[in-house]
């Protein structure tokens, strides 16, 4: 086997295991409330939240096409690759996203240890840039358009982290306020029963405007891989092995769940009720869909916590944590830098090697390495089906002096 097939097959590995990260890693953005609230058992839930991936993965190709050269200079306007950077056969171009998956898989797992609920999407995107400075320096990145559209790391990754969990803040406190309005006069165990049900249908619409968005940022990095190798000559559309290879990746990822973040999501945040946690799936649903459909590859967790929190705020007397909340939002903006950093050590450790096979071997030593140690800690505070809906024990604010009948 040559050097560069070797590294391909490497950099396929590694995507489709960045993508099983995003799955355990992101059920709670669909599930959790609804674990939460007992509107589904644990294990149904991530069993239909994966199946509603796998299905999603394949509705669209938007954010599949836009995902590597929105932010980095590694390739041409049409999506083909740099001619540069694959007069090697493409292994400059390999080891970069190798290095930038690396990062973005080992901070996936460090936050998911602590049970924090930050963003895959930029944890990749993190990876990828900090792996492109560290192999093509500063200028290899695209920090803005060129003001005709919303482009580069600014327009394509920061300023939706911004405003979109804002914007899921405020239609699910809008939409809870509503729902407890015109249920005012129903008694809470039929209201409680009733918005149990709507919240399977919320909730399987968030894992499908998951799928339609996630799983489609691995399948424009291994199409990438491919196009640089010779393997795939078209940039207007993606191999449909990799769509079910990746559609797979992220199923499976989803159905193992990724408990610690679902309870970090259901219990840690806001004390939820069934009516709030339909009002927050289905805020999420809305921002999710509508940013697939623009292209712009979104962090569902995001816009999940947004949709939660706001939940939270749309019901009078609903018990906040605080707390937790800043936590969240800590991890939110330390997310893209901290990948970056581990993505840029990754590159620099295989440029000392050499580069080539000797390089991408070690890189995948240093991951398995630290994804052990990481896996066999966890153990020491195991969270799993039996103890998620456990009571959070840190206090509770208000968001308000007044409890809804």
């Amino acid at each position: 086997m040559s050097t560069e097939m070797l590294i391909l097959v490497l950099v396929i590995v590694t995507a489709l295991a960045f993508d099983f990260t995003n799955g355990f890693h992101d059920t709670a953005n669909a599930m959790a409330t609804s674990i939460a609230t007992k509107a589904l058992r644990p294990k149904a839930a991530v069993a239909l939240s994966a199946i509603l991936n796998l299905v999603g993965a394949f509705l669209s190709i938007e954010v599949a096409l836009t995902v590597t050269n929105a932010v980095i200079k590694i390739q041409d306007a049409d999506g083909a690759p740099k001619p540069e950077l694959i007069g090697d056969g493409g292994l400059a171009l390999l080891l970069i996203l190798l290095a930038g998956l690396v990062g973005a898989i080992l901070w996936n797992l460090l936050t998911w240890l602590f049970g924090l609920p930050s963003s895959s999407s930029h944890a990749l995107f993190g990876g990828m840039i900090g792996a492109t400075v560290a192999s093509l320096g500063w200028s290899g990145v695209k920090w803005v358009g060129d003001g005709t559209k919303l482009d580069g790391v600014v327009g394509k990754v920061i300023l939706p982290a911004l405003v979109a969990p804002v914007i899921a803040l405020l239609v699910a406190t809008v939409g809870t306020w509503l729902v407890f309005k015109a249920t005012e006069g129903v008694a809470k165990k039929y209201r409680e029963a009733g918005f149990r049900w709507g919240q399977i249908g919320s909730a399987s619409l968030v894992s499908l405007a998951h799928g339609t968005n996630d799983a489609q940022k691995t399948m424009g990095i291994i199409t990438l891989a491919l196009l640089a190798t010779g393997h795939w000559t078209s940039t207007h559309s993606v191999p449909f092995w990799v769509k079910l290879a990746c559609a797979l990746a992220i199923a499976i990822g989803t159905y193992l769940g990724g408990w610690r973040i679902i309870r970090t999501l259901g219990q840690g945040l806001v004390k939820i009720s069934a009516p709030q946690g339909m009002a927050a799936e289905s805020a999420s649903a809305s921002v999710i869909l509508a940013a697939s459909h623009l292209g712009f590859a979104l962090s569902t967790t995001h816009v999940a916590t947004g949709s939660i929190l706001g939940s939270g705020v749309g019901k009078r007397g609903a018990e906040v944590r605080w707390g937790v909340a800043v936590r969240m939002v800590t991890a939110w903006l330390i997310t893209l830098p901290m990948a970056g950093i581990m993505g840029a050590i990754t590159w620099w450790m295989g440029h000392l090697l050499g580069g080539g096979s000797a390089a991408a071997i070690a890189m995948m030593v240093v991951l398995i390495a630290a994804s052990f140690f990481m896996w066999r800690h966890s153990h020491s505070t195991r969270v799993d089906h039996t103890n998620v809906n456990e009571e959070w024990s840190e206090p509770v604010g208000t968001a308000s002096s007044k409890e809804p009948r």
